[in-house]
């Protein structure tokens, strides 16, 4: 009987990676229970989809419509928001309160988590201060953080974004699951291995180092195999491997608010020699998100929006309201159309025609201020001693729905064949999310 759940997120992590050769023990869990491509939801990035497996439903309903939000009354632009207040539907965890079932719940390193009614929270949460940054994370219950950090180390942020990302970042993750799952012993448990996602992103799908990296991650999944092992837990637990999406190769990014500036469509206010991103006087602009765009338009520029992306080569598709339906994203959130890149592009947020008048933090990794996630950021330019403003630098990218035969789809493992029906060709991660709810007595 199965009375825990170990939900573990491998970012990129495809079917043809999994072999007996290189990740025995994942082959292991799957040769007990079954490995299957995995349907993503749109956009297939980050905060999109760990929303839609953690509550089974669309980003039309959970609002979570991509890793950003525009604040239309605000004139924002934010990335990265951590609150579980954002996310507009119940997760398991609401379930298992408004039930009042006594399953306990764990999330380690999932998006839009905090102040969630999850019993175990922990998440990066740096303090910035006027002088430098406090590394830290935000635990439930309060002074978690500490007492574990007090046995297996601090984390440290720069291990996991920006240029000095390493596998550090998975290794303290899998040792803070380990003594979750000791002192703990949570019914659900939703953890993270991020590394693949950051060599995804710098080096493309073929890279030299790439068996290397998935031993690496098996590896881990192992250590957490014998924990659950070592505490006398296996037999009643399923484990629940899976990636948010899979990457393409890209060769170069679109610049959107830039051609819309050219255009005389994006406005900026110049202070102090900079030019800064004027929201409230832009006809239109772009947050843009990988290889996803959601596009905010003014009324009246439709048309003229609509001819500008037709005309931009590496755009291959542009959602209207009628498209955003079919792609479950029509919520007040998204983009007034949608822009999605061809598989070889991406879309980064630069709004500038001269780098000179490049605000400062366009060159540093700063995840909150950019109206655009910046894959940019894991790269260094020792000769400025700053990051680099070059699209081109990025070779891997993600976001569009998978194409049959043409680009590849997350994965799906687990040690017990009990998700979905036989006659499901792809399982969703819509449909994980059903299942876990299902669980709840």
């Amino acid at each position: 009987m199965v009375k825990r759940i170990i939900v573990i997120d491998i970012v990129g992590l495809e079917s043809k990676h999994i072999s007996e050769q290189t990740t025995p023990n994942i082959f292991k869990i799957s040769q007990t229970g079954e490995t299957r491509e995995l349907e993503t939801v749109f956009p297939a990035v980050t905060c999109t989809v760990q929303s839609s497996l953690l509550s089974g439903s669309y980003p039309d309903v959970h609002g979570i419509i991509s890793n950003g939000l525009y604040d239309r009354q605000h004139y924002t632009v934010t990335f990265w928001e951590q609150s579980s207040n954002l996310v507009q539907a119940d997760r398991i965890w609401d379930i298992i309160k408004m039930k009042q079932n006594d399953s306990k719940t764990a999330v380690l390193f999932w998006q839009n988590t905090m102040y969630s009614n999850s019993d175990i929270v922990l998440t990066p949460r740096p303090l910035h201060m006027e002088d430098k940054m406090i590394m830290w994370c935000y635990s439930k219950p309060p002074g978690f953080y500490e007492k574990l950090s007090n046995k297996i180390g601090k984390f440290d942020l720069t291990w996991y974004w920006g240029p000095l990302v390493s596998k550090r970042s998975s290794e303290w993750i899998e040792m803070a699951t380990e003594y979750v799952l000791e002192n703990e012993k949570p019914n659900f448990l939703f953890t993270y291995i991020p590394h693949l996602d950051y060599s995804f992103q710098r080096n493309g799908t073929s890279y030299k180092d790439l068996k290397n990296d998935l031993i690496f991650v098996d590896e881990l999944v192992g250590k957490l195999v014998k924990k659950v092992t070592s505490l006398g837990m296996l037999e009643e637990t399923q484990f629940i491997i899976f990636s948010e999406y899979g990457f393409t190769d890209v060769n170069s990014d679109i610049p959107l608010n830039s051609i819309f500036r050219e255009n005389d469509l994006v406005a900026v206010r110049e202070i102090e020699g900079i030019e800064y991103l004027d929201l409230e006087y832009s006809n239109a602009f772009a947050m843009v998100d990988h290889q996803v765009a959601h596009i905010y338009v003014k009324e009246g520029y439709t048309n003229q929006v609509t001819k500008i992306l037709e005309g931009i080569r590496g755009i291959d598709m542009i959602l209207d309201n009628n498209l955003k339906q079919q792609f479950r994203i029509n919520h007040q959130r998204s983009g007034d159309m949608i822009a999605i890149s061809n598989k070889d592009k991406w879309f980064s947020y630069y709004w500038w025609l001269d780098q000179i008048k490049a605000p400062s933090f366009s060159r540093r990794v700063d995840i909150h201020r950019k109206p655009g996630y910046d894959p940019v950021e894991l790269f260094f330019d020792p000769s400025t001693k700053s990051i680099p403003l070059n699209g081109k630098l990025v070779k891997g990218s993600h976001g569009r729905l998978p194409v049959k035969g043409q680009t590849s789809n997350p994965v799906f493992v687990s040690n017990i064949k009990n998700i979905g029906t036989e006659n499901d060709n792809d399982l969703s991660i819509v449909t994980i999310g059903k299942y876990l709810k299902s669980l709840i007595a």
